[in-house]
């Protein structure tokens, strides 16, 4: 077998870090999953914002196999990676610059508004939760309890402007691998942890609104039999509220 000792080591850590969000993270899980679900009886839309990296979670919300219908990206070319990385950094620093970006999406007190941030210290992060409990919106922050502690250095947290709570575990700074020889580390970890504590409340939302009776507003990955039908009935459902469809 093919010697690939850093490679393994990455996935089993990053394995071990997704093994154990059940535990470090039942309860917000629980309360999050109960927050989707009462908005998605109320017809009401979850919404999920990061920047950086962190607004892959957005991408990852919307219009995805096996995901609820209701999610609803919030995207800017100024908070993402696509069209100005380096100034991307520097926007999510800049005080007063996200609210024109949520100004475009008319979150209100049926919504979830979640936001995903590893660090967990950004104003743009900090002012988006901010803006959502104004709206009366249920806000629940994805991000590293230790990472935040080490790098808010007094300044507020997303954790603590938040509803509900979901620690990610990743490490400060993200990179969990360290290098041979060398101080410098690899592996980050935060996206797909991330990634897996999102769809677990989205899973646990779905089956709760089925089990009840309901009908778990779920699209159809494309090429499966009856997707085209099914999908084309929540679209025409959502649109009219999600620019994004």
């Amino acid at each position: 077998m093919t010697e690939i000792p850093t490679a393994a080591a990455y996935l089993a850590d990053l394995t071990r870090r997704i093994g154990a969000l059940f535990w470090a993270n039942a309860d917000a899980i629980a309360a999050a999953a109960a927050a989707v679900e009462r908005t998605a009886r109320q017809d009401g839309l979850v919404y999920v914002f990061g920047t950086g990296h962190s607004h892959m979670l957005a991408e990852e919300a919307h219009y995805r196999a096996g995901g609820l219908a209701l999610t609803v990206p919030i995207l800017s070319a100024v908070t993402m990676l696509h069209d100005g990385s380096v100034a991307s950094t520097a926007f999510e620093r800049i005080p007063g610059m996200v609210a024109p970006v949520l100004a475009r999406y008319l979150i209100g007190p049926k919504d979830v508004l979640i936001i995903a941030s590893n660090s967990g210290v950004n104003i743009a992060v900090i002012e988006a939760a901010e803006i959502g409990k104004a709206a009366g919106a249920t806000v629940v922050a994805i991000t590293s309890l230790a990472y935040s502690s080490q790098a808010a250095q007094g300044r507020p947290r997303l954790a603590d402007r938040a509803d509900i709570v979901l620690d990610n575990g990743a490490p400060p700074g993200d990179a969990s691998v360290a290098l041979p020889d060398s101080e410098l580390r690899t592996g980050p970890v935060s996206t797909s942890v991330g990634a897996a504590l999102l769809n677990a409340v989205f899973a646990e939302a779905a089956a709760r609104l089925q089990a009840e009776g309901g009908n778990a507003p779920l699209y159809r990955s494309a090429n499966m039999p009856g997707a085209a039908e099914t999908n084309a009935g929540l679209i025409a459902r959502y649109r009219p509220r999600n620019p994004h469809l």
